[in-house]
This record gives structure tokens, sequence and C-alpha cells, in this order.
């Protein structure tokens, strides 16, 4: 039997080009051992011509950020007809849009923090809202960009109106929740579990915290009562299922207990293609639930279509 010939996309042109090569030199090797015929595609604004060459059977998907969740790899890959892994064009394009993401989550009945989106330039020397706040690139992933006003701060943070700013002009001012943070992996309609992020070292959970080594500790399955475990994995599939998503997706979420025991949960953003470098959350999640890594690889790429 012919071997199925799988292209990995990795790599490309944004900011979070060197954790899809991490995610994408990890998932080819993985593939590779599940018996895939592999090529690494290192993306370039030529990838439609190099994909039309190479004719794969099927394109993974590894890139993160602007270009490669956003809708627009997905759209070329429908104009060529690849079946290729996670989700659709419009699935990725909302959730790549922080704002429309919460507004369609919010209708399907998942509490999201209150918020609102201005142009950087606009934030000047007052607070838009009183703080604590956080203060996010609207089209961004990795926690790029993202600022935590704390209480009692004087004036919002000078870099976001400075010309060392790299995320684009539209940000989102949102509510600070403070407490825990929780994260939830959903395999096509299947939720694989929960896990309880703790950076180290870090105020939150950003970029360094996420894919340098020893940058947080995660408790897998998370230690939490049992009720909120279990709202956390329904509110994930809400989610997952609202904004149309396929293939594997991760939600994040804030969880501030101080005030009651049930607390408030609140919905952060559901990342469409979750990073799979060796510090990443997702294959851990699947690791727990009794998925190995090349298994749910191998899930992932007989799950590909088009038209997702």
């Amino acid at each position: 039997m012919t071997r199925k010939h799988v292209a990995v996309l990795l790599g490309g042109f944004s900011s979070e080009r060197p954790v899809s090569l991490s995610s994408g030199e990890a998932c080819a090797d993985a593939l590779q051992a599940e018996g895939y015929r592999v090529t690494r595609v290192d993306v370039g604004r030529d990838v439609s011509r190099v994909l039309a060459e190479l004719k794969p059977d099927v394109a993974f998907n590894a890139l993160h950020g602007p270009f490669g969740e956003d809708g627009t790899i997905q759209g070329i890959l429908e104009f060529l007809q690849i079946p290729y892994t996670h989700s659709g064009v419009l699935a990725s394009a909302l959730a790549m849009d922080k704002e429309r993401a919460k507004k369609i989550v919010g209708l399907a009945g998942v509490p999201v923090a209150e918020s609102r989106v201005m142009d950087r330039f606009a934030i000047g020397n007052e607070h838009p809202v009183r703080p604590p706040y956080v203060v996010k690139p609207v089209y961004e992933g990795s926690s790029f960009g993202v600022v935590i006003v704390q209480e009692g701060q004087g004036s919002p943070p000078q870099v976001i109106a400075s010309d060392e700013w790299r995320y684009g002009d539209a940000v989102m001012v949102e509510r600070y929740i403070p407490g825990r943070e929780f994260t939830c992996a959903v395999m096509g309609e299947k939720v694989l579990g929960v896990a309880e992020i703790l950076p180290i070292g870090h105020a939150f959970y950003d970029y360094d915290s996420k894919y340098a080594p020893g940058g947080s500790k995660h408790e897998c399955p998370a230690k939490v009562s049992p009720n909120i475990y279990q709202k956390i994995e329904t509110l994930a599939l809400k989610a997952h299922q609202a904004i149309g998503c396929r293939g594997v997706s991760r939600s994040d979420f804030r969880f501030d207990e101080r005030h009651s025991e049930d607390g408030e949960l609140i919905w952060l953003e559901v990342n469409t293609q979750p990073g799979m470098t060796p510090t990443s959350l997702v294959p851990e999640i699947a690791a727990q639930a009794g998925h190995g890594f090349g298994e749910l690889l191998r899930w992932m790429v007989e799950d590909a279509s088009c038209s997702r």
C-alpha cells in the first residue's frame, strides 16, 4: 500500500515563526515514525506554487499566527484542493479575531470578560477603563503584545502607542480576571481533559512561560473540584462548536475563586492551531487521556479534508 504523502507546513513569516518551526519539526518526526512519507515545507510567499508542484495527499498545518491560523493558508489549500488539518477558513478567521470570537462564543452561553476594541493611539495618557485591565492585540497569538495594567498604575503603558509596537493598531481592552489559569483540549467532538497552567517566574502565561523550558508547570489533569473541571470541559466544547472548529482546538480560561465556592469562570480564547512543541499543552493533555503523540497526529492526518 502506498504511504500517504504529508506536507508539514512550518515556519512562515509571523511573529510565531520560531514556535512553528519547533512544532513542525516535532510533528514531522512523529509522522515519519508513524509510517507517513513526510515533506517539510518552510512556508514563504511562494507556498501555493510549492504545494501545487509537490501535490501532497494531506497538508499538516503546523503554522502559528497571522497567515497560518487566520484563514489565509486555509483558503490557499481550499483553492488547491489539498486536504488539510485543523479548522477551516471561517473558523480560523473568527478565532483569530478576538472581538468577533468573544461575541459568537458569548451568544452560545459561554461567559466572557467585558471588553472594548480601540485604536492603540486613542488610549493616550488616560486609562480607558478602571484598572486592573488587560490590553492585547486583536489579531495575534502566543500572548504577543499582551500587557497587564495593574490596580494603582498611574497611566496606561506607553509601549502601546510607541514605535516599538508591532502588533497592529487595533487592541482589545479587557477586564482583568485574577486567579488560576486552565486550558482544555478538544479533539473532533471529544473533550480530552483540562490542565492548569502555573507560570514560573512570570506574571502570566506569556510567550516565554509558554515555550521556554521550565517557564511554566502544568498540572494535568487539573486539580480542581469535579464540578468546575466538568464546567470547563462543557464550555470548551461549546466554544469549539460555536466557532465551527475542526480537528484539535484548545480553549483557555481564568478562574477566580476568591468570592464563592463556584467562583467566576471566564473563557479567554480558542486556539485553532495549538502548539505541538515539546512543552506544549495539547500533547500532554492527550497523553493523559490515553492518546500518544503519534496516535494524536495520525488521527489529525486521517481527519484532514477540504471544505472544513
